[in-house]
């Protein structure tokens, strides 16, 4: 194999890897988890305890 068929596959497998990514991250499954991984630097805060169990229950109804 030659040095640019090697670096043509590479870029290729980068470029997989990419959209694989964009697509796991974009993905509607992953939602909740971000939501709760976005709402950690509050977790000790009531006030915003107070608001995330407020958001839930109008959600569930």
């Amino acid at each position: 194999m030659e040095i640019g068929t090697l670096r043509g596959l590479g870029t290729i497998l980068v470029f997989v890897a990419f959209i694989a990514i964009v697509v796991w991250a974009y993905s509607s499954k992953r939602k909740k988890s971000f939501d709760e991984a976005a709402h950690l630097p509050f977790a000790d805060d009531p006030e915003a305890r107070a608001q995330d169990k407020k958001d839930s229950r109008s959600k569930s109804e």
